[in-house]
């Protein structure tokens, strides 16, 4: 089943593999815990800490 959301503690507690994709292309893919607490690319590491900045 693929999910797309920006909920993206939803995403971590119920997915097994996250991707993170930029106009249409897949900038970064892997297991959730790492997707969304150490991203590789700066695309993607820029969006969630955004992201974590707005909702906390």
């Amino acid at each position: 089943m693929i999910i797309v959301t920006h909920e993206m503690g939803f995403a971590r507690d119920v997915s097994n593999k996250a991707v993170f994709l930029h106009q249409g292309k897949i900038e970064e893919s892997g297991p959730p815990q790492q997707v969304f607490t150490d991203p590789l690319s700066d695309r993607c590491r820029a969006f969630v800490s955004s992201h974590l900045q707005r909702n906390s």
